[in-house]
């Protein structure tokens, strides 16, 4: 009798020039399924819920580039339509479509963004605070003028140059950094976390995975209107989760949610920005009487 194998596959797929990693957690037979992280994470971040939906489904879920086991660029800026361009390499490499997307903050911008360009591609999309920055974010940032903003973008690109990977002497001092970022993390699942978002250096201390330059972003802003046209074309049942507790606001009482064409909007209580880490029972609940419907 074959030894059951609990966890899932690395691959690897290039997409400019870049080599990218994903797992893949078997089941080719059932409906595909792509699972999309957030900036500094990592793929494994999905494992719980990978785990409860591989029986269902074909789940994927890749490292995002200069994050995890996937390529770090040449030069210092991740530009947004990159990450979707990965995203939409990935589906079409491995013919993916017509898929289920669920996805978290970063990788849920990513994710709407790819499937308002592709709308028929996506069956179903599930999207944890990736609308970005809210209205009044948004307005606050917008007062700088564009040279003032370009000028800030090359400070910040000259920063991160001169700025070293931070050096943990021990697994246990990561350990201890990712409880401290997200209080609402069990120590399981802190541990986790942290065994699969690390890599030891030639020194013998340890370092997070992800390229710091994932921190500075375009200076060209958010394009509220593009993006909010892309909304628009999104036609797939799509469900936008937000935990009560985080710094997102409300998509349905600031205005956003009315500009998707079929969505519904869920608030999950004593939950922060890792909706469905610090409420993970509710989170796969609300998750499989959505996408069972």
């Amino acid at each position: 009798m074959s030894q059951q194998i609990i966890g899932p596959v690395s691959q690897f797929y290039v997409s400019q020039r870049l080599k990218l990693h994903y797992v893949d957690w078997g089941n080719e037979d059932k409906p595909p399924l792509l699972l999309v992280h957030g900036g500094r994470d990592h793929c494994r971040n999905w494992d719980w819920v990978a785990q409860s939906l591989r029986d269902r489904y074909h789940v994927i879920a890749p490292d995002l580039r200069g994050h995890g086991d996937s390529q770090w660029m040449v030069g210092g800026t991740y530009e947004f339509n990159d990450y979707v361009y990965d995203i939409a390499q990935l589906i079409h490499q491995l013919k993916l479509a017509p898929l289920t997307i669920v996805s978290h903050s970063m990788g849920g911008a990513i994710s709407l963004r790819y499937t308002g360009l592709y709308p028929d591609t996506v069956k179903k999309l599930v999207v944890i605070e990736g609308l970005g920055p809210s209205p009044k974010m948004i307005a606050e940032r917008m007062t700088d003028a564009p040279d003032e903003r370009l000028r800030k973008w090359i400070a910040e690109l000259r920063k991160s140059s001169s700025r070293l990977p931070r050096r943990y002497v021990s697994i246990e001092d990561a350990y201890k950094r990712m409880q401290d970022e997200n209080p609402h993390l069990s120590p399981e699942r802190a541990r986790h976390l942290t065994l699969h978002g690390i890599t030891q250096n030639e020194d013998g201390t340890y370092s997070w995975k992800f390229d710091n330059y994932v921190r500075t972003f375009s200076p060209n802003g958010f394009d509220v209107k593009a993006t909010q046209n892309l909304w628009g074309k999104v036609t797939c049942p799509t469900l936008l989760m937000r935990g009560a507790d985080s710094w997102a606001s409300d998509p349905a009482a600031d205005g956003r949610a009315s500009h998707f064409k079929n969505a519904e909007v869920a608030t999950i209580e004593k939950a922060g920005h890792w909706v469905h880490h610090d409420q993970f029972d509710e989170f796969i609940s609300l998750t499989n009487a959505f996408l069972e419907k």
